[in-house]
């Protein structure tokens, strides 16, 4: 009787002893599976490329020109029939764009349209075996996500750098005219520009664009396009050559309380008209400098940002209803939609 208690004994020993060597050696791959990149950049490093690009410099004192290279910088491969997304001012005023492959393809690439407002550019290349990237989700992003950057800064060949979201939706920067920027602490130094913002599925989430830096090296702020912004933007170029941004003609300014107080406005709330273009779409229906905007359609919550990208992303045409205040009488207006001339923000 004693020799089968202990036998049972023994065997349930056994057998806790296995559960937990095998639950320990679970923890101890799921931990270092969490503390690799590898998976994410082993499914997005063919995807994206280096950029290098040469114009035609005049040589002092003689008629003629001499090719230099001028810049470096990344794009990414959107599509299987070679679209790729940069940043404008990477292949800005290039007479020659090359593309450098991980596989080590070089090719030409031909620009098919460019949007310096958002910093935005769209290349073509002809080649098979391409390896389009996966495209995420940018509204789905959280602060604090983990990230990872690919590029090539300095020109040294394709770079990898980790951090995590910082934040979202930077738009004051001054960097571009329209911002909604996803600001990381990955190292983005020159050369990143263009390059890809992944998340840890290796699914595109951002096209890496510029630094913050009093040095001109990261120091922990870099920025980033969403994507969803960009294939909007893309998306515009490869069908009109451009990007098609409604217009109304107006400047506006943030109004607040101290504003209303020292301009004797009747309230602190939504935009202050400061001009009116003549003749544009906002003076044809009406509005006055001084005018206080408090809704354009059904967004009543305005600052100067929304306002300008609600504005640029209405269709040339379209009637649009304004609500607002002139002294202490309300009116709501129709003003119908232009569209933008080239080099003007959106309002």
């Amino acid at each position: 009787m004693n020799f089968v208690i202990s036998r049972n004994s023994l065997t349930w020993a056994l057998l806790g002893l296995w559960l937990g060597t095998t639950l320990l050696f679970w923890q101890f791959y799921r931990t270092e599976s969490t503390q690799t990149f590898a998976n994410a950049v082993a499914t997005t490093a063919d995807s994206v490329v280096n950029i290098y690009t040469l114009t035609n410099q005049p040589v002092p004192f003689s008629s003629k020109q001499k090719q230099t290279i001028t810049s470096l910088g990344s794009g990414v491969i959107i599509s299987k029939d070679g679209y790729i997304l940069t940043n404008h001012h990477v292949i800005q005023g290039a007479s020659e764009v090359i593309l450098s492959l991980n596989d080590k393809r070089q090719t030409k690439a031909k620009i098919v349209g460019t949007d310096a407002p958002t910093d935005l550019a769209v290349l073509k290349v002809d080649l098979n075996d391409l390896t389009p990237i996966q495209l995420g989700n940018s509204e789905t992003l959280r602060v604090g996500d983990q990230i990872l950057a690919i590029g090539n800064p300095f020109g040294i060949g394709q770079t990898v750098t980790a951090g995590i979201v910082s934040a979202k939706g930077r738009d004051s920067i001054g960097l571009n005219v329209y911002e909604n920027f996803i600001q990381t602490d990955a190292a983005i130094n020159p050369g990143n520009s263009g390059g890809a913002l992944v998340d840890l599925s290796g699914k595109l989430v951002g096209i890496s664009s510029a630094i913050y830096s009093s040095t001109g090296g990261s120091q922990g702020i870099g920025f980033a396009t969403p994507i969803n912004d960009a294939i909007d933007i893309m998306t515009s170029i490869i069908k009109n050559g451009t990007v098609i941004r409604g217009y109304l003609g107006i400047q506006v300014q943030q109004n607040n309380e101290q504003v209303a107080q020292a301009l004797n406005l009747p309230s602190g709330q939504g935009l202050l008209v400061t001009s009116v273009t003549p003749l544009g779409p906002a003076d044809e229906a009406g509005i006055q400098a001084g005018d206080i905007i408090l809704a354009i359609e059904t967004q009543t919550n305005l600052s100067a940002h929304t306002a300008q990208k609600l504005v640029s992303q209405l269709t040339p045409g379209e009637r649009v209803s304004i609500k607002g205040l002139r002294g202490t009488q309300s009116f709501i207006i129709k003003a119908t939609v232009d569209k933008l001339p080239a080099m003007q923000a959106a309002h």
